[in-house]
């Protein structure tokens, strides 16, 4: 009879499905979120998921970043996405256009502002963009303007000064402003131009002069929720989170405005 009762419990336990008990632990009815986010939100926006996830346990975050134009991209091409954080109104504009948000959750996170930055290692360096195009500057990091915020707003502030043309055959394009600033930790070019808050993150930079913000676009980042995401309410309710108070000082903790 125990032999029996033994084997009618191993055929009970190998007809439960596997994941179906609920123990109350994290995971159990758990969304997946994917934010697609501009490259200079790397280390705020690692932080903002971390927090996040411990206050709300039926949360997984998942970080992709690049620059905001190529993720915008992604996300034209059938990119699976929830979220989508730009360092661009532009970008984002374009997606609303193409109607691939919810117009009513867009909402302008955080800004930033740009400053030259020089290696550390570079002797008597340049104090002002204007200085840029003195003959001992050989190589000048900043993003592709084409593709990359940070470089569109670069090169904004390079016509303001008439130092585009001047400077053309200096430039060493990145693919966005995180690798801008390896260009400059690394030495392949002794000055770049970058946001504030990636200059923080570096200890191998130094800050040599700011933009002024009247040389260029203002520096916005908007926030939305993809028409395509799973979970628009749970998304929405991500992005009101980082536009709020406790996002805002993670944000501003990271060196945004």
């Amino acid at each position: 009879m125990k032999l029996l009762v033994k084997w009618l419990l191993l055929l009970v336990i190998a007809a439960t499905p596997f994941g179906c008990a609920s123990t109350g632990g994290k995971g159990d009815t758990q969304m997946e979120l994917g934010i697609s986010a501009a490259a200079s939100l790397t280390d705020a926006l690692t932080e903002l998921k971390h927090v996040y996830e411990n206050e709300n346990d039926e949360v997984s975050i998942t970080l992709n970043f690049g620059s905001s134009r190529k993720l915008a991209t992604q996300i034209e091409q059938g990119a699976p996405a929830d979220i989508y954080l730009s360092a661009s109104t532009d970008d984002m504009m374009r997606l609303k256009e193409k109607e691939l948000i919810i117009d009513s959750t867009v909402v302008n996170i955080t800004e930033n502002s740009l400053v030259l930055i020089a290696n550390k290692l570079v002797e008597n360096p340049a104090s002002s963009f204007k200085q840029l195009s003195s003959d001992g500057i050989d190589q000048i990091s900043i993003g592709e303007p084409d593709s990359v915020p940070a470089g569109k707003y670069t090169k904004e502030v390079l016509e303001h000064l008439q130092l585009w043309a001047p400077l053309k055959n200096k430039l060493v394009m990145g693919s966005d402003v995180r690798q801008v600033l390896t260009h400059v930790e690394m030495g392949n070019a002794d000055y770049g131009v970058v946001y504030a808050s990636d200059a923080r993150t570096s200890d191998k930079v130094t800050v040599v002069a700011e933009a002024d913000p009247f040389w260029h676009s203002r520096i916005i980042y908007p926030g939305a929720v993809v028409k395509g995401s799973n979970h628009p309410a749970a998304s929405e309710a991500f992005l009101d989170f980082v536009a709020g108070k406790e996002g805002k000082e993670i944000l501003q903790k990271h060196g945004f405005k």
